[in-house]
């Protein structure tokens, strides 16, 4: 029995130099240092400083002036300026019995010229609607929401003849165009 008293006695004081070994090894490291710093200063009555608010920049107001440019997000339109002859025309008429095509749907802003195809005599034009799809048009044909009617297609516009009102329950002709998008 009093071997068995010496074991464990001999193990506890192995385990206590283990553990004051331990304890020792972690105090050398002071990773509170800061905290032990400012601690001080506090019991010293040293305040710390504080920076002051920085000054603020005077206000500037902006003032916006491209407001009556054209809107970047809108497809380029070009109106031809109209002669006083084609104003004073008075027999100008929305066609009747009017068999609506599908690109009459689309407002003439929404809609881009893509491309043309020639086949042997016949020029066609590529027409992207609003919606993403491309259609094939020629001369003679309808497109836009003020029945207009296009007169020529070349290889980077198409010239477009619209009926519209003119405000005093009479219409006009307006020539319009669509360049080829890219230009």
């Amino acid at each position: 029995m009093p071997q068995q008293r010496w074991a464990r006695l001999a193990t506890r004081i192995l385990a206590g130099t283990f553990i004051l070994c331990l304890v020792a090894s972690c105090g050398g490291n002071d990773g509170y240092k800061d905290i032990r710093d400012f601690m001080q200063k506090v019991e010293d009555g040293v305040e710390p400083r504080i920076a002051p608010i920085p000054e603020r920049d005077e206000y500037r107001s902006f003032s916006y002036g491209a407001s009556n440019l054209r809107s970047p997000f809108v497809p380029q339109v070009k109106e031809v300026i109209q002669t006083e002859e084609q104003i004073r025309n008075s027999n100008v008429k929305p066609p009747k019995n009017h068999n609506k095509q599908f690109l009459e749907r689309f407002n003439l802003a929404l809609l881009q010229m893509v491309g043309t195809l020639k086949q042997n005599a016949t020029t066609w034009a590529l027409i992207q609607d609003a919606d993403g799809g491309v259609h094939r048009v020629q001369v003679g044909d309808y497109m836009g929401t003020s029945w207009g009617k296009i007169d020529s297609i070349s290889d980077s516009r198409i010239d477009i003849t619209e009926i519209v009102s003119d405000g005093k329950r009479g219409w006009l002709r307006k020539p319009r165009s669509i360049e080829l998008s890219g230009n």
